[in-house]
């Protein structure tokens, strides 16, 4: 594969721009690094590694990112009175050619006032695995309570709450209480604020709202808000296999 081809699909730029990067010396390939000069240059891209202004990448035939999303983000594109939360990712990984769209898209989206793992690719086939409603992919949320969390109110999670515009009863798949005002939730379906209208059904109103697991994936403790990382080949085959 021509080392301007692998630039391009890693999301350097049109195929013209990734050829200006390797002639204007600014990549380097391999370990360790040495310079390119020939944006023709057939390589291996399988584990190649190599170097665009002095970062350090590794070349990826797709895109499986988790990010640690922090409060005032919006989900989208193009949002509205909020950063978008893709401007926390590296310009390559929002500029890689991926059919129709540019870049990789979450899986799913958080409100902008809530946290934690948000998973991101640009294979579509992974992204509708993990979205779609008829696999049941379990999601776990911890949300803060204005009101104390009571028995009655696990209960009725549990039992199935009727939400405005369904009238069939949603229930958690797990619900329990993490201390008087915290509650964790394991949902297995997406609706628009899901979490928030199904504590109002029971009488109580999250005031703060955190995912803290998908499937298999927790989010890992030392990911800090705003900071993103590959995952592993082993984490997206568990997240494929269920």
């Amino acid at each position: 594969m021509q080392l301007q081809d692998i630039l391009f699909s890693q999301g350097f730029g049109t195929r013209r721009v990734c050829c200006g990067l390797v002639q204007q010396g600014r990549v380097t390939v391999g370990e360790p690094p040495r310079p390119a000069t020939d944006p023709t240059e057939d390589l291996d891209p399988m584990g190649l590694v190599f170097h665009v202004l002095g970062e350090r990448w590794v070349y990826q035939p797709l895109a499986y990112l988790m990010l640690h999303k922090p409060a005032g983000y919006e989900c989208s594109q193009k949002p509205g009175a909020w950063p978008s939360v893709y401007t926390l990712l590296p310009g390559p990984l929002r500029g890689r050619p991926s059919g129709a769209a540019s870049g990789v898209q979450a899986v799913g989206r958080l409100d902008q006032d809530t946290t934690g793992l948000l998973l991101l690719s640009d294979d579509g086939k992974f992204i509708h695995r993990l979205s779609s409603p008829k696999h049941h992919v379990p999601k776990v949320y911890e949300a803060t309570c204005k009101h104390p969390v009571t028995d009655q109110q696990i209960e009725r999670l549990l039992a199935g709450v009727v939400l405005d515009d369904d009238p069939r009863p949603v229930r958690a798949a797990e619900a329990r209480a993490l201390d008087s005002h915290r509650l964790q939730l394991t949902l297995t379906e997406g609706k628009y604020h899901q979490v928030k209208r199904m504590v109002a059904a029971v009488s109580n109103r999250v005031e703060a709202l955190h995912r803290s697991r998908i499937g298999a994936i927790d989010l890992p403790p030392d990911l800090l808000p705003g900071q993103w990382r590959w995952l592993t080949a082993q984490e997206v085959a568990g997240l494929m296999a269920r």
